[in-house]
């Protein structure tokens, strides 16, 4: 009972999260939190542009949302993944071992610092 109340409130958040993100641009509207990282430093952090792509993607625009942030376009599949992964943890615990293992963890925050750095750096 407990599992399937979780499970309801997850989707539920979900679909409410999706329903705001498809009527509201973050580009557009003062709902939406800025990056503090960006506003103090200038810089743009890995996650800088995220809002305004998960707008662009509910919209059918892959092109604006690679724009804004293309590392979340990229690790979408790497979400799915865990998200499957987490749900089935007890038929595939090996898969979700090393969906969760310390170098996979590692491997991601690598990727997503070089990230940061390259879209600083070279304008990416």
């Amino acid at each position: 009972m407990r599992r399937a109340l979780i499970i309801v409130v997850i989707v539920v958040a979900a679909v409410l999260a999706v329903t705001i993100y498809f009527n509201f641009d973050p580009s557009e509207s003062r709902f939406f939190p800025k990056c503090f990282f960006f506003q103090f430093t200038g810089y743009k952090c890995p996650g800088c542009g995220s809002q305004r792509a998960i707008h662009a993607m509910l919209h059918g625009d892959i092109a604006t949302a690679w724009h804004f942030n293309a590392a979340m376009l990229l690790l979408l599949p790497l979400l799915v993944t865990l998200l499957i992964a987490e749900v089935k943890r007890k038929s595939w615990p090996r898969f979700y071992g090393f969906l969760n293992s310390m170098s996979m963890i590692w491997l991601v925050l690598v990727l997503l610092v070089l990230w940061g750095v390259l879209r600083n750096v070279f304008g990416v």
